[in-house]
């Protein structure tokens, strides 16, 4: 019995279109991209900042974009349509963080906002931080300083 209804939902379910899916992640994180480089190069040409600066002002202007697109609600939208090409990027760890931080809000700044915020990028800070040092320990040994 169980079997039978397990065959009837496998031949009944939607299949996801990879390909279809792989493409607008492709194209949308690339315009991503290429939306950053712009910024980039605005900001060296217009602001007469260095290259490093400007691709920290670059990559701290999409982070504010994506939060203040996810506190207003617009960034599910585009989310469930770019898919991983949204969420790639900076972009995504910025959207990740700002809704954990949104969730929160009731809680108050420090238990709510703080804390929330930190649930899912705290594990990613965390194990980024340990892989650099563990890293930069084997660089060291290695290459010397």
């Amino acid at each position: 019995m169980n079997k039978d209804y397990s065959d009837i939902i496998k031949r009944n379910a939607l299949k996801p279109k990879y390909l279809k899916n792989f493409i607008i992640a492709f194209v949308t994180g690339g315009l991503i991209g290429i939306f950053g480089q712009g910024l980039a190069d605005i900001y060296v040409n217009l602001l007469d900042l260095s290259r490093d600066a400007a691709n920290s002002l670059m990559s701290v202007t999409l982070i504010l974009i994506s939060a203040l697109l996810t506190g207003f609600g617009v960034w599910d939208y585009f989310g469930a349509f770019a898919g991983a090409g949204a969420f790639v990027p900076i972009t995504g760890f910025a959207n990740a963080m700002t809704s954990a931080a949104l969730e929160g809000k009731s809680e108050g700044i420090t238990l709510g906002i703080g804390s929330g915020m930190f649930k899912l990028a705290g594990s990613v800070i965390a194990f980024g931080c340990a892989s650099a040092y563990i890293v930069g320990i084997l660089r060291y040994i290695f290459f010397g300083a």
